[in-house]
């Protein structure tokens, strides 16, 4: 297989202002097309540091991508320090500086002269084109590496990745491995490790790793064999088998995000939908609402104060009297006030205790109640769901989604 390395360059990231998104995407795409990540390195606005990580990665891997430091502002320094390691000037493209200016034209801004640093390059390098921002990116060789420089921003570093960095690596892959990525919900890490446990045992060259993403749960089955067939063979018989011992925790593979799986149950019965969140204040829809909906998602409301459950959703006062907000019976009620409301298939309900104050004696903070009305009738579930305020919030979203699309799927 082929070394491949990630640099990232940015003080920000040193200094832990931003999250490093860019590294894991990168290394998640090389894995996938057949290359060994065997290097992720960070450093800083430094050009000798910029330099020193450059010649130790070209030294050792055949393919390096790095990102960051292609603005316009005077911290942005990687053009000038690949020159230095190349020991070659900096040459303005004026084809670069072109579509830099043009792409200034068509949003309407006047373009700074700063931003005409942009179109210089180490001397030789092979310019990529940036399609959705003002940087564009380069290639060059590098020690026994193919080195390519791409912007930091994310939107434009993954853009970019996939239509000028892929097609051009993709004869080094020689890949000999495979991937299944299979998302889960509903179950703890340590529980799906349990559950997995002996699969690697069972066949040889096959890794499962796990990564947490609350409330989620990845798995990958990651397969080495003699050949990319034989590979991709084993990691599909390894993904049936983690689907077997998983069960309904697992709602996708690659990166559908979970909404997004609710969303297809839902296409797929026909149904039309509507929300009532109190303890959520409408996380649930805006989950849902992140990708296009309007085919089947009617609208819903949040319903904060008992008043508002009352008059916008039809729940009587006197349930709410005797059971309080926080109750089966009120979460069912919710339900089938919106779905009443809305006249729509399913209503979805959400009520509880996302704290860190509200607590009773008998309802503790992370208490919570949600329900989905359909024809069928109405199922609702509850549980104490540990973690802080927004923690508890996102789970109980969740919970109520999965609720949902297991009433879709006849399992609920």
């Amino acid at each position: 297989m082929t070394a491949a390395a990630l640099l990232c360059i940015g003080t920000e990231l040193t200094r832990g202002e931003i999250v490093n998104t860019n590294a894991s995407w990168l290394a998640a795409r090389l894995t996938e097309q057949g290359f060994d990540v065997d290097d992720v390195s960070t450093v800083d606005d430094d050009p000798s540091r910029i330099v020193a990580a450059l010649a130790r990665l070209g030294a050792s891997h055949g393919v390096v991508v790095a990102t960051g430091g292609l603005g316009p502002t005077t911290d942005d320094l990687t053009a000038a320090s690949v020159a230095q390691a190349l020991s070659v000037p900096l040459v303005r493209d004026e084809g670069a500086l072109d579509a830099i200016r043009a792409r200034f034209a068509r949003i309407g801004r006047p373009m700074s002269s700063s931003n005409e640093k942009q179109a210089d390059f180490p001397a030789g390098a092979e310019v990529l084109p940036n399609p959705v921002g003002t940087a564009p990116g380069f290639a060059v060789s590098l020690g026994g590496a193919r080195a390519y420089f791409l912007p930091g921003v994310p939107r434009e570093m993954t853009r970019m990745f996939d239509e000028q960095v892929t097609p051009r690596i993709a004869p080094l892959a020689q890949p000999t491995t495979a991937q299944v990525r299979l998302r889960t919900f509903g179950l703890p890490e340590s529980r799906v490790g349990e559950m997995l446990a002996g699969l690697e045992a069972e066949a040889p060259g096959l890794t499962i790793g796990y990564r947490a993403s609350f409330p989620e749960i990845e798995v990958k089955a990651h397969a080495r064999a003699a050949t990319l067939g034989e590979a991709q063979a084993l990691a599909a018989r390894a993904a049936a088998a983690i689907r077997g011992r998983l069960g309904d925790a697992v709602f996708a593979e690659g990166d559908e995000p979970f909404p997004v799986a609710v969303a297809r149950a839902v296409r797929e019965r026909g149904f039309r939908v509507a929300l009532a969140e109190s303890c959520t204040g409408g996380l649930a829809l805006h989950l849902l609402t992140r990708s296009p909906a309007s085919d089947y998602l009617a609208g819903g409301a949040v319903t904060y104060a008992n008043a508002q459950k009352t008059s916008l959703l039809g729940v009587p006062p006197a349930l709410l009297e005797r059971h309080g907000a926080v109750s089966r019976e009120v979460a069912a009620a919710m339900a089938e006030g919106v779905r009443r409301a809305c006249d729509v298939d399913v209503g979805v309900a959400i009520t509880g205790i996302a704290g860190p104050t509200g607590a009773t004696a008998d309802k503790p903070v992370g208490l919570v109640h949600w329900a989905v009305a359909h024809a069928g009738g109405t199922v609702a579930r509850e549980r104490v769901f540990s973690g802080e305020r927004d923690q508890v919030q996102t789970i109980a979203a969740y919970a109520a989604l999965a609720l949902l699309r297991d009433v879709c799927l006849g399992r609920a």
